[in-house]
């Protein structure tokens, strides 16, 4: 199958579906509702309000595998949701209180971290294993970027403080993440690639 690396527009796996309304719409329900259930894996660390979730991991994997415009989608729809009431978010939160709380930076870094690694997607690089982790990393710094300024100023600690709170304890962690989600996504282009052969 050559078009997959010759295809002269950006592509991402969901382009594997033919495109129309109504599936791009079902693949942006779907990415929020993987979002709304990782959310609920989670534990808290003694010492900081920001618990460890699998969320991060859903909006790394869902961006790179719908791209940056419906990776974006999904994200907001995920926020908005949420806002609206319905209790998607860590622990079964709900509400506007949820997004403007301590972690609520996380949470506004989803659909800014989805685009980044939707367009680094798009440009081919989620399909080799060498550089299949350079989305992932940019995106986990997006969170990084956002949530750790963002609970510096809800808690009122200094920023070195904020991240002995939101962003030490979380390095493995996401890590791992990343790297699991980066071994992914090149298998499932080899795997395309042999269902469109066959």
């Amino acid at each position: 199958m050559t078009y997959l690396h010759t295809a002269p527009t950006p592509y991402v796996l969901a382009d594997l579906v033919p495109r129309r309304a109504l599936t791009d719409t079902a693949l942006v329900v779907s990415g929020a509702a993987l979002t709304a259930m990782a959310a609920q894996v989670s534990f808290a660390l003694p010492g900081t309000p920001v618990p460890v979730t699998a969320q991060t991991a859903a909006v790394l994997l869902t961006a790179g595998a719908l791209g940056a415009r419906r990776g974006v989608m999904a994200q907001l729809l995920y926020l908005l949701v949420g806002i609206a009431g319905v209790p998607v978010f860590t622990d079964g939160g709900s509400g506007a209180a949820s997004v403007l709380g301590a972690t609520g930076g996380y949470l506004v870094a989803f659909p800014i971290a989805a685009w980044v690694v939707g367009s680094l997607a798009a440009r081919g690089l989620d399909r080799r294993l060498r550089t299949s982790l350079l989305p992932l990393v940019a995106g986990s710094l997006v969170f990084y970027a956002v949530g750790v300024p963002w609970l510096a100023l809800y808690a009122d600690v200094s920023l070195a403080k904020a991240c002995s709170m939101g962003l030490w304890p979380f390095l493995i962690g996401d890590a791992f993440k990343a790297l699991v989600v980066a071994f992914g996504a090149p298998g499932a282009w080899r795997l395309a690639s042999r269902y469109d052969r066959s």
